[in-house]
């Protein structure tokens, strides 16, 4: 019990004084980013099945 209290007091000493946190701005910016990317990602396999669905269904009304 002794090993898990000192490894708890050692994480939380280093979450406040080691790591560097981003600023609020910073984080912003890669979520929009993000947020954009994932939006350009969905529309392209979004586009991608559609012409793939009407590409088949011409396909298979040609038989």
């Amino acid at each position: 019990m002794d090993k898990v209290t000192s490894f708890l007091k050692d994480s939380w000493e280093e979450v406040q004084h080691n790591v560097t946190w981003p600023k609020f701005s910073d984080l912003q910016a890669s979520s929009t980013l993000v947020l954009i990317a994932s939006l350009i990602f969905a529309l392209l396999v979004g586009g991608i099945d559609f012409l793939f669905e009407n590409a088949l269904n011409l396909f298979y009304q040609s038989f």
